[in-house]
């Protein structure tokens, strides 16, 4: 008879033992399913990555002819500038000497009238 109480305690424990077996394989069933979900979205989310980074590549171009842009223009008007500063120089410099022989004149002229 005690072989049969074990036996029977033994079947028992079996039994138990596979439905935590297979309520320990449900689980990681949900758990293998939900990595799959996040790894499904993970790669969404690294296409979406991806596309940023090529409109950002595409945005960081344009920047680059902008600036290579802005540059040319501010060095063609930097030199506009430094001519037109030349030629008022030049201009103040003839002013200068046509006002010395200006007065030259009115001091010759206003000995001659006294």
């Amino acid at each position: 008879m005690e072989n049969d109480k074990l036996f029977e305690f033994m079947t028992k424990m079996y039994g138990e033992m596979q439905e935590g077996f297979k309520r320990v394989e449900d689980r990681l069933t949900v758990v293998e399913d939900r990595l799959t979900m996040v790894e499904d979205r993970l790669t969404m989310v690294e296409d979406r990555l991806t596309m940023v980074e090529d409109r950002l590549t595409v945005v960081e171009d344009r920047l680059t002819m902008v600036e290579k842009t802005v540059l040319k223009i501010e060095d063609d008007h930097g030199k506009k500038l430094q001519a037109l500063f030349d030629g008022h120089t030049q201009l103040n410099s003839q002013l200068d000497r046509i006002e010395k022989e200006v007065t030259k004149h009115d001091e010759f002229i206003l000995r001659r009238i006294k």
